[in-house]
């Protein structure tokens, strides 16, 4: 069992977590059970799955985790192109924070990458 504190890819999806509540605070009341709370749920599945994965038994089942915060991540990522499409959120601001998903989606596929070629040797 591996702390999840000790990777630098929850850290940062840790951070995004706190940003996109940050931004959906700004949101209009009427998003609040739909946009806010589709984005809010997507950006915190990422940090809980990588925690949760290293809660598990076996590295295969930690992968699989990693593979489902990075499905949460590619959500998140849609989810704020919509933000900024419907006017709720600067474009500017959106690219942003894609290009700091894009940092986490990359650090997730070589999370996942070496703990594969961990379980092979």
């Amino acid at each position: 069992m591996v702390n999840y504190k000790n990777y630098k890819v929850w850290e940062r999806s840790h951070r995004l977590v706190l940003s996109v509540y940050g931004l959906t605070k700004n949101f209009p009341k009427s998003e609040e059970y739909n946009l806010i709370s589709q984005m809010n749920r997507a950006s915190v599945s990422i940090p809980t799955n990588i925690a949760e994965g290293c809660g598990r038994e076996t590295q295969k089942e930690f992968i699989r985790y990693l593979y489902i915060a990075s499905g949460s991540a590619h959500e998140l990522d849609y989810l704020l192109l919509l933000a900024s499409d419907l006017g709720y959120i600067e474009s500017e601001t959106s690219k942003t924070i894609i290009s700091e998903i894009d940092e986490i989606k990359k650090m997730l596929a070589s999370l996942i990458k070496t703990i594969k070629k961990s379980i092979r040797t």
